[in-house]
């Protein structure tokens, strides 16, 4: 039989639709895009749009596929079971037993019963899953860790996630090395809550500093992190580890003291400021990108004029804009809520500092040589990242999965250019 994988959301999303994705192959299924007999439909819940795509996935995909197997998981089936119970789906489960992907679609096979499952307990263990090769990335993702504790006063994700758990320690090692081994030179460790992650005394510093030892591995990568988990050990490691990429991504999510005590974050702007300088002090050039939330419920104009401030002075090189969305179930929810129209012109006035932002840090590496790891081959060029995140397009075909040497050349239309001056991989001058 033929099957496809539809994800939405997160890196965590993405990793564990690439097991489901790696075992179905392994049990004889194919993938088909175009004609599947089965379509898996991994949900989103961040926001409320996420989950109005998502629920107009499911529906298309049922419209459109009226015999296939229909499977959905994820964190909006998690989140809103009820709405997901009349779409005529076949397979419906939120965020536990996607590691049993083959098992269910097996079992339906043979009883063409619907089944439903999930849990409202929050105290869960580690559902392990493992990847041996990315089909969908030349990165390699590692899925460390999976729930949070924190309850953010805007956020859904503790309550369809759970609690906050690790995977074993040997685990991740084991699965670093077969992902190497397997020709990946760029792992991302990735969770709901990296930072978080604990394993019989090793911490997120202790996998870094395991896995660079891997011959082959050329960067490790972390999705996201919460700068109160950039503690001295991790920043220590930074000094002296050269395999962490050159780019942090740090959700600030608001630069208004005010209303960050009202999102129940655990930071303040001058506590956030000063590991970012600790941080430029060990790296001048890091990227260090973030997320940003627009429109909290109490955020007036000069909150807004804080935030804005506060993210000039900072110089990130990217922001990652959302309107806040309200979540029913959350502390925010019943806070007085702001004004679409104003959280609009808000996240527009953000997005074009990012704008600003982004292209005062490129233009910092014109002329310089920056290591590229390529991807994708489209359109005559070849882009790839560099190790502080910059996609560089690189003119003509070049192999993909190896390490370049490359000058940046130039800034055009928001895109950075550069040539090659070595591929260190073959040791060959080009």
């Amino acid at each position: 039989m033929t099957f496809k994988i539809i994800t939405l959301g997160c890196k965590v999303n993405t990793y564990e639709s690439e097991f489901m994705l790696e075992n179905l192959l392994h049990s004889g299924y194919i993938y088909n895009e175009e004609k599947p007999d089965i379509i898996i439909i991994n949900t989103c819940s961040v926001t409320n749009m996420a989950d109005k795509k998502s629920r107009k996935m499911v529906r298309r995909a049922r419209r459109e596929n009226k015999n296939a197997i229909l499977v959905v998981a994820g964190c909006s089936a998690q989140n809103d079971s009820d709405e997901y119970e009349n779409m005529g789906i076949d397979i419906l489960i939120g965020n536990r037993e996607k590691s049993k992907i083959v098992e269910l679609i097996n079992n339906y096979k043979k009883t063409h019963k619907p089944y439903s499952f999930f849990t409202k307990n929050r105290d869960l263990d580690f559902e392990n899953m493992e990847v041996e090769k990315f089909t969908t990335h030349t990165r390699a993702f590692i899925k460390v860790q999976d729930g949070c504790n924190n309850f953010c006063s805007y956020c859904i994700i503790p309550y369809v996630r759970g609690n906050i758990r690790s995977k074993k320690f040997a685990d991740v090692i084991k699965e670093a090395e077969v992902l190497v081994a397997n020709g990946h030179k760029e792992i991302v460790l990735t969770g709901i809550h990296t930072g978080s992650y604990s394993d019989e005394n090793k911490d997120l510093s202790d996998v870094i500093s395991s896995i660079a030892k891997i011959p082959g591995l050329e960067r490790i990568r972390i999705s996201s992190i919460e700068i109160t988990e950039l503690n001295d050990k991790f920043l220590d490691l930074l000094k002296v580890e050269p395999k962490i990429a050159n780019h942090l991504h740090i959700p600030l999510q608001s630069g208004s003291d005010t209303i960050l005590k009202r999102m129940n974050r655990k930071y303040d702007t001058a506590y956030f400021k000063n590991k970012i300088e600790q941080i430029r002090n060990i790296r001048p050039d890091i990227s260090i990108t973030t997320d940003c939330i627009v429109g909290h419920p109490y955020e007036t104009e000069e909150c807004f004029q804080e935030y804005v401030n506060f993210c000039k002075e900072t110089a990130f090189s990217k922001l990652h804009v959302f309107p806040y969305s309200k979540r029913n179930g959350t502390a925010s929810a019943v806070m007085p809520q702001i004004d679409e129209e104003e959280k609009r012109k808000r996240v527009h006035v953000l997005l074009e500092l990012s704008e600003v932002l982004e292209h005062d840090y490129e233009e910092k590496f014109i002329g310089k040589e920056l290591e590229v790891i390529t991807e994708e081959y489209t359109d005559n060029y070849t882009t790839g990242f560099t190790s502080n995140y910059l996609k560089v397009y690189l003119k003509g075909e070049l192999k993909l999965n190896q390490v370049y040497k490359c000058v940046i050349d130039k800034l055009e239309n928001n895109k950075v250019y550069g040539h090659i001056l070595t591929c260190l991989n073959e040791k060959i001058g080009l």
